[in-house]
């Protein structure tokens, strides 16, 4: 007889549970390692940790260089939120209510960016930014993570839209209003929760990209690139691994509210 706890073919039966705790292991245990070491003061990774101390906390927030890199990624971050969430509205919209040809393909466009790797994109984007002898700054950046964020604005508004019913709007318009107060005053409203789920996860998917950032990068570097070019720098570890920490909390925060308000139906 068989358990609900394995799965197999035949008579080769695989263990869920203990596969399912090597997974979860193999996923949280460099997590939980890292807020470990957040607490020591020493510059080499190694047990036992000696004594545990909020120092490396304390020097986060005297660190100028590294709080503007902080600074700097929260604004590229809201502002290729902004744009990929109004872009995946209109996508949405175009493909949720209107019929026309070049549909499909328009769908297909917006989410491309999903399958195409970072660094492909990053270089490609390098490229084209040289070849037109653009300079690279955090809009760049912004450009960039717009992009990569499209998708996900896209298809979290996608979903939305067509759960929505249309008679909706017809009845709407039936009494007089135009198309642009319907979206203003029926559509907007009711995928207020689900408009600003999507926002938060674009925001999350630009905070934390590390290779497009790296390519498009100018004089002002986001938080992940700045992390990636200190972590040569010995004595900067303590203060390096606390700030991974907090980044990490509070990107678990916005991916919790995000699902949250996507879960939500006005």
């Amino acid at each position: 007889m068989t358990t609900r706890s394995s799965v197999g073919i035949g008579k080769t039966r695989v263990p869920l549970g203990v596969v399912f705790s090597l997974i979860l292991a193999l996923l949280y245990f460099p997590i939980a390692l890292l807020f470990l070491f957040s607490f020591s003061r020493s510059s080499v990774l190694v047990f036992p940790l000696g004594e545990l101390t909020l120092d490396g906390y304390w020097e986060v927030f005297g660190d100028a260089s590294l709080l503007e890199a902080a600074r700097n990624s929260a604004v590229v971050g809201v502002a290729s939120a902004t744009i990929a969430t109004a872009l995946g509205l209109a996508v949405s919209l175009a493909f949720a209510r209107f019929r026309f040809r070049g549909r499909l393909p328009l769908l297909g466009l917006a989410v491309l960016p999903l399958i195409v790797p970072f660094i492909v994109l990053g270089v490609s984007l390098f490229l084209l930014l040289s070849f037109l002898d653009v300079p690279r700054s955090l809009l760049t950046i912004a450009a960039g993570h717009s992009i990569i964020a499209l998708p996900f604005a896209t298809l979290i508004l996608l979903a939305r839209m067509i759960g929505i019913d249309p008679a909706l709007e017809d009845a709407a318009m039936d009494l007089g209003a135009t198309y642009g107060g319907t979206l203003r005053r029926i559509v907007l409203p009711l995928i207020g929760p689900t408009l600003f789920s999507a926002w938060l996860t674009c925001f999350i998917v630009s905070f934390d990209e590390v290779a497009i950032a790296l390519f498009l990068a100018g004089r002002d570097l986001t938080f992940p690139v700045f992390l990636y070019g200190q972590l040569r720098f010995a004595h900067r570890l303590p203060s390096l691994i606390a700030m991974a920490v907090m980044l990490m909390l509070g990107t678990v925060v916005l991916s919790l509210l995000a699902f949250r308000l996507g879960g939500r139906r006005s």
